[in-house]
């Protein structure tokens, strides 16, 4: 039988490049978990390369996913002790009042930007705008054959904020404000079992508007 050899003193790391090993290591952990984890799972993006590496957005997806799982799961627990439809209130279902905006809103003609799109059930899209700080743009949207749940949120370079979510709603409008100079805008998602067709029109102070 053959035995290998044993490797001699000389060739065995001494401690002082065990602890070097270890420390480099350690550092290049903590690298990874600013410039890639953080920005890629949480949408936590402290160095600003998350948003180089578009790993950013991907983990600010993935929250507003869990979000709305969550919420889903919350709500199922919430059926069991709801009745299927809201009480009228002064002869007025919950459904009529979600539906105001759409009656309210002014005529597409009298706004900047109109876009339409459809999902399927399932699918999501994000919109947003580029806005200064303090910038003020007016917004209505309106969906058509179901309802939606959406994050209306906020990023920049090392910056994140969201204004409002919601779930099952058919139509919103109102003021976006932006925080601070960068992206502003809408995510929605269609939870039902049919596609829906969404009309977002806006008006105001931002030099661009694009599906991210």
């Amino acid at each position: 039988m053959y035995n290998s050899d044993t490797p001699l003193q000389a060739e065995l790391p001494t401690s002082k490049q065990l602890v070097k090993s270890t420390i480099l290591a350690g550092i290049a952990a903590v690298v990874l978990l600013f410039t890639v984890v953080l920005p890629a799972e949480y949408g936590i993006d402290p160095t600003g390369i998350g948003s180089v590496l578009q790993l950013t957005e991907m983990g600010q997806v993935k929250q507003q996913l869990a979000d709305e799982a969550a919420a889903d799961a919350a709500s199922l627990l919430a059926t069991d002790t709801m009745t299927s439809e809201t009480p009228n209130i002064d002869g007025v279902t919950e459904q009529a009042m979600s539906a105001t905006p759409a009656d309210t809103a002014i005529a597409s003609g009298e706004w900047r930007d109109e876009t339409p799109f459809t999902l399927t059930p399932g699918e999501g899209i994000e919109i947003k705008m580029k806005m200064d700080s303090g910038a003020k743009t007016e917004y209505s949207w309106v969906v058509t054959g179901g309802e939606v749940n959406f994050d209306t949120h906020g990023d920049a370079l090392g910056k994140a904020i969201s204004y409002e979510k919601g779930r099952g709603v058919a139509a919103d409008e109102g003021v976006l404000e932006a925080a601070f100079t960068g992206n502003h805008g809408w995510f929605w998602r269609n939870r039902g079992d049919s596609d829906v067709e969404v009309i977002l029109r806006t008006r105001g102070d931002y030099s661009s508007i694009k599906t991210m």
